[in-house]
């Protein structure tokens, strides 16, 4: 009788052991999982920010193609004109300051 007790705790010592082991390993499996699927996402994001880059530099590359654009691209470049061509500054209106007296209480108050 002791024996079969021995034996049947040694045998559930052994299988604790076993389920300890395969849930070390299943929690490992767990993190190199999240790890792969965070590190997709990354890849993921990264990939549609190069192809919107590549676009743009297609639209760029299109654009530098046809004569006019590689003239608006020197003239951005290096602010060069043709000649007989002149700077125009566009300047804003000035804004009229309110040229108002102060009435007599107001000037009573900042004299205070």
């Amino acid at each position: 009788m002791r024996v079969n007790q021995w034996r049947q705790g040694a045998v559930i010592g052994i299988l604790l052991l076993v389920i300890f082991w395969l849930l070390s390993l299943i929690w490992g499996l767990a993190g190199k999982a999240q790890l792969a699927v965070s590190q997709a996402n990354d890849v993921k994001s990264q990939y549609q920010s190069l192809e919107s880059r590549k676009a743009a530099l297609e639209s760029s590359l299109a654009s530098f193609s046809t004569e006019r654009g590689q003239e608006a691209a020197i003239r951005t470049a290096f602010g060069v004109a043709r000649p007989g061509e002149e700077v125009i500054v566009v300047v804003p209106p000035a804004t009229a300051t309110p040229t108002t007296t102060p009435s007599w209480w107001q000037k009573v108050l900042n004299w205070f």
